[in-house]
């Protein structure tokens, strides 16, 4: 069912059990294209990224038995909101598959009642996932080719268990109990009771794919116990069956090499990704606060005036992804494209700069391998830059002056011209109050920008308690320097500046700490 412009529809969105990347393609272009974005608990709140700045968000999160919006109240809100002003398209993002204990299925008939169109999109339920992630294959050859989902928490008004326990019991190899926490003793009960030796494997696995996964095994003899001392608690699936006892050999998502570990990633959002997913990969709670927003600079005119000269200059000399993007851009806007910088040299300071130039068209005729303003000088002086050389800089605004002078200091003309400029980011409250309790493993720092940033935005955070366990990385010797100005200890400095150098100085630093 498409989507008609200006016709009330809902999309019925199946988030997944937890893990942003296993998001079907077609529910992230829901997201994308939504007026209204509707959430629960068990959404991934990094979808909501996803979603158009202007975008209405609507939290409506149930936690366990604890209601805080009824499912009644939900369905009016989509019919009232679908409605509004003539129709609007709502994404409902559900945990899992919307029609997999996910109620789903009361919102669409709700829907259909009201005559509001709607269209399913069906998620990874948790069901598997959470096993899958936990090394547990729900059905293997030679073991059981039969599994059962099945809610671990029925109707509490329904006087009767509509669950057929004897069927559960001795017919279904691997049965999965939803949301069964709470019920453990009474699923441990009516298992044994109906016949499932005690001594069946069970595992309990609480937040599932992502990287607050916790398994706890047992059998049904001893795992509400194990339960209840651990003091395991909800959101979990519970696998029993003999399943489980591949987890042994199996068990992958737990043994990554930062699995367990809070990074902190000082990043503009729009940069953000790539660093976050690297460390989510290997495993990391990624928390985003970007302290820094990439922005337009005040006027365009000196990178407009350059670009109309462009005839004029020696060299061109590229210092960022973020420039190269900016400066092209601007070079559309002017209708021309990198045929324009025909018979210029082109400088791109890293191998992202130039990766980004190539992506552009143009080859880099120097990328130095050292990327302090010293060795860029160094470089270009001995590619013929000196007296009368004419240099065009495009840059941030705030970038610092070393290069211009000294190439200047050799006689070099140098006109340096802002394509982009930094602004103070927003930075998310809540990781604002995990960083000063401590609750972070690692802070990485991108630029001195962010580092700036970053102490500006936790005023009030007495900073050398708050990181006093964390190890704080930097991309490089500029970064480091920053940092110590500002009084904060660097504990990592990528030997690589760049982002897969600042990955793999984290992940260098972590394994000889912990071996």
């Amino acid at each position: 069912m498409e989507r008609v412009m200006g016709r009330p529809i809902v999309y019925l969105i199946g988030a997944g059990p937890g893990d942003p990347g296993l998001m079907t393609v077609k529910g992230l272009e829901r997201i994308a294209e939504a007026d209204i974005v509707v959430y629960d608990y068990l959404a991934n709140p990094v979808f909501l990224q996803g979603a158009r700045e202007d975008a209405e968000l609507i939290y409506v999160g149930k936690k366990g038995f604890t209601a805080h919006v009824t499912q009644d109240e939900i369905n009016e809100l989509l019919i009232a909101k679908a409605l509004e002003d003539g129709g609007k398209s709502i994404a409902r993002l559900k945990g899992g598959d919307p029609f997999i204990f996910g109620r789903g299925g009361e919102e669409a008939l709700a829907l259909v009642e009201a005559g509001v169109a709607f269209e399913v999109v069906p998620g990874i339920s948790s069901g598997y996932a959470a096993p899958a992630y936990a090394g547990i294959p729900v059905t293997h050859r030679g073991i059981t080719t039969e599994m059962a989902f099945v809610t671990g928490h029925e109707d509490p008004t329904k006087p009767d268990s509509d669950i057929d326990w004897a069927h559960l019991a001795k017919g279904v190899g691997t049965v999965c109990f939803f949301m069964g926490v709470k019920n453990l003793p009474n699923i441990v009960e009516n298992m044994v009771g109906n016949g499932r030796p005690a001594s069946t494997p069970v595992a309990l696995v609480r937040w599932g794919t992502t990287p607050q996964q916790e398994v706890i095994s047992g059998t049904l003899e001893d795992i509400a116990e194990k339960v209840e001392a651990a003091g395991f608690k909800a959101p979990a699936i519970t696998v029993v069956g003999e399943v489980v006892k591949l987890r042994e050999k199996l068990a992958w998502f737990e043994t990554r090499p930062l699995f367990g570990k809070t990074v902190v990633v000082t990043r503009s959002r729009a940069q953000a990704s790539g660093l976050s997913r690297d460390l989510r990969d290997l495993g990391a709670e990624v928390l985003e606060f970007p302290t820094i927003e990439v922005v337009d600079p005040e006027s365009f005119e000196p990178v407009d005036k350059a670009i109309r000269n462009l005839d004029v200059y020696d060299w061109l000399v590229l210092t960022s992804v973020n420039g190269v993007e900016r400066f092209f851009d601007r070079l559309e806007y002017a209708d021309k494209d990198a045929r324009a910088l025909q018979g210029l040299r082109v400088a791109a300071i890293g191998p992202a700069t130039a990766a980004a130039c190539m992506g552009r068209g143009i080859r880099p005729d120097f990328v130095p391998d050292e990327y302090r303003a010293e060795g860029v000088l160094d470089g270009l002086c001995e590619r013929g830059v000196g007296e009368n050389t004419r240099v065009l800089l495009a840059r941030a605004l705030e970038a610092r002056e070393i290069l211009p002078e000294k190439l200047t200091e050799r006689g070099a003309v140098v006109d340096v011209v802002p394509v982009y400029r930094t602004i103070l980011g927003t930075g998310d409250p809540s990781i604002a109050e995990r960083i000063a309790t401590g609750d972070a493993d690692v802070i990485t720092f991108t630029s001195s920008s962010t580092v700036r940033n970053f102490v500006e935005l936790a005023n009030g955070i007495d900073l050398a308690e708050a990181l006093a366990g964390t190890l704080v990385a930097s991309i490089g010797p500029i970064t480091s320097d920053t940092a110590a100005e500002l009084g904060l200890t660097v504990g990592v400095e990528a030997e690589e500046y760049t982002i897969p150098g600042l990955v793999e100085a984290v992940l260098g630093h972590l394994s000889k700490k912990g071996q």
